[in-house]
């Protein structure tokens, strides 16, 4: 294993002629760099230069479209095509030929954002599903006392994009790597969502993608032609349309996938470590709107804490909680004049910390040809804190934020109750659409420690690390068991370039201290996971604990879970997996003696 400061991979570049997708292109990368050739209008064309320093891999392996695995039921009305009548047949055929039409005119000029040569290629590419394998090979020695099952969920597009695809926008696919014994299991399985099963169903997508084709004249149009197809009985959206990529969470005896688009989904882990989706959860009848993918459970009370919202009517936002056994609190409407894009949110031992900041849905942008996810420098950023026993908003406090705090992630909060401030840990990104709208600015990720005042309504800001040390910081954790409390170390995905990770950093938050942990020359990974040693096992410092990350060689083409060392940063153990994990999201960690109270 090699520890070094960040590489460089080469820069390579793409070519495809017409607007086929490549799909000839196999399982592996090629040896030789491939070019992309896109044609436009007047002009013979253009060779593109890919900037995500990845090997060039453009193809969807073929998936097994047996029937879903959903195992309690399915809720969706809709009728294979197969049982569809005259009628919806005729309809199917003029909407397939109608969207086509649009396509051939649609797809010349996508940015970059929104074209999948660039979004999904290389090691952003998908993966088919893999069954359960046991045995892995292993490197070093697993700790004894990690007994359970690693998660990690990301955006795994089943189908070929038609049109334009965010990174975002990918189908649900959760790796599992079960560790007990010092062996190890992997498994990765799709979320059957309800989009998901319908269109492989239809065999083609036919649910417009949230970010990649909803915007401009273009988003309008395939609006119109889904509820178009949802009329005529060809799918049925009323049942949801989210993709559950996001994030992850084990409450109340089950495992919920999640993306703020929709309803969770439970899945179930299988004795052996295999995933099986059980369906769209509720809460037992509770909750009849989309939850962000960030919930938080305290830590000593096992409460967990949640957002939801809607951007097409007020109120926009909802608060609400749930107590360990499941039973939901009255939700809480928060006043917000305008829907704010609202990813995460963070939480104290006292407060709920709600950021309304300046990226928010304007659905009239679509109009004029524009995305409805927008910067609006008019507004005034904002955090807002409520009462975690709040019955109503009465009691909810705005404090306005300094400049150039727009956070996509809140790693942690914390309160002191001798001054009356709130500390909140996060990672401030500049330009705050750039994830969503392509721009010519830098893009920067700067770990801030936000302190707000809650007695004087006055707010401060300061970047934790030195600028002369600056890093790209995204992505990361605190050791969960003091979530809400003073925590002195964050542990964070250093995105470098831009959005790949080249290591992680353990951050000192007070004195601003990195140790870096580099995984070696073309070497990426995403989330760093921290793993607390269980109690009874030694455990008395924060940093107590095993990192646990998939990193991916880019030049071996191979994929492995690394577990590090918390405390030293030192390889303490490699799991050879025997499937490529796709860069992706955020993930868990479940204990054996949970699984044994599973759902």
């Amino acid at each position: 294993m090699v520890f070094s400061s960040s590489s460089t991979s080469p820069h390579f570049v793409l070519e495809q002629k017409g607007l086929g997708l490549g799909l000839g292109l196999g399982l592996g990368f090629p040896k030789n760099p491939i070019n992309i050739v896109k044609k436009k209008p007047n002009q013979r064309k253009e060779v593109i230069s890919f900037a995500l320093n990845s090997p060039f891999v453009f193809h969807f392996p073929k998936q097994t479209n047996k029937p879903p695995r959903i195992t309690e039921h399915h809720t969706s009305k809709c009728r294979h095509p197969s049982h569809w009548n005259l009628l919806q047949k005729v309809a199917s055929t003029a909407f397939d030929i109608l969207e086509q039409t649009f396509l051939n005119n649609d797809n010349q000029n996508l940015p970059k954002n929104f074209d999948p040569h660039f979004q999904i290629v290389g090691n952003y590419a998908p993966v088919p599903e893999q069954p359960v394998s046991h045995s892995l090979p292993v490197t070093g020695v697993i700790p004894d006392w990690i007994n359970g099952v690693y998660l990690r969920n990301g955006a795994n597009p089943y189908f070929q994009p038609l049109a334009g695809h965010h990174l975002f926008d990918g189908d649900g696919m959760i790796h599992a790597v079960t560790i007990g014994g010092g062996r190890a299991s992997y498994a990765c399985r799709f979320t059957e969502t309800e989009r998901l099963v319908q269109e492989k169903s239809i065999g083609r997508p036919v649910f417009p993608k949230a970010v990649g084709e909803l915007h401009g004249h273009s988003g309008i149009a395939r609006l119109l032609l889904f509820y178009a197809r949802g009329f005529f009985g060809l799918i049925d959206h009323r049942h949801g349309t989210g993709v559950a990529n996001a994030g992850l969470v084990y409450f109340n005896g089950r495992l919920l996938a999640m993306s703020e688009d929709d309803l969770p989904y439970q899945v179930r882990i299988t004795p052996s470590g295999d995933l099986i989706t059980v369906g769209r959860y509720n809460f037992e009848g509770q909750l009849n709107s989309p939850m962000v993918a960030h919930p938080k459970i305290d830590p000593e009370s096992g409460e967990l804490f949640a957002l939801s919202y809607n951007f097409t009517r007020k109120p926009y936002l909802k608060h609400f909680r749930l107590t360990p056994d499941g039973k939901m609190s009255p939700k809480i409407d928060i006043p917000l004049d305008i829907p704010t894009m609202i990813h995460d949110f963070a939480i104290t031992e006292k407060f709920v910390v709600i950021p309304d900041q300046q990226v928010v849905f304007n659905l009239q942008k679509m109009l004029t040809g524009g995305s409805p996810v927008m910067y609006d420098e008019k507004k005034n950023p904002r955090f807002g804190f409520l009462p975690k026993n709040a019955t109503d908003s009465s009691n909810l406090t705005w404090v306005d934020s300094p400049a150039d705090t727009f956070c996509f992630h809140l790693w942690n909060a914390w309160e002191e109750t001798e001054s009356d401030d709130v500390f909140v840990i996060a990672s401030c990104m500049t330009p705050p659409d750039s994830i969503f709208n392509e721009r010519d600015e830098e893009f920067k990720a700067v770990l801030t420690e936000i302190r707000f005042n809650l007695r004087t309504g006055k707010s401060s800001s300061r970047p934790i690390v030195s600028e002369s040390e600056h890093m790209n910081l995204e992505v990361g954790v605190v050791n969960r068991k003091r979530l809400g409390r003073k925590t002195q170390y964050v542990y964070l995905a250093i995105t470098d370039p831009w959005p790949k990770a080249c290591g992680f950093a353990k951050v000192d938050v007070s004195s601003g201290e990195v140790k870096k942990y580099i995984y070696g020359d073309e070497r990426y990974g995403g989330e760093p996971y921290f793993l607390g040693r269980e109690m009874g096992f030694g455990c008395e410092e924060e940093d107590d604990g095993y990192i646990m990350v998939f990193v991916h060689d880019e030049k071996e083409w191979r994929s492995e879970l690394q577990i590090v060392n918390a405390i030293d940063l030192k390889l303490e153990a490699c799991v050879e997996l025997k499937s490529r994990v796709p860069y992706g999201f955020h993930g868990t960690f479940v204990h054996a003696n949970d699984l044994r109270h599973q759902a």
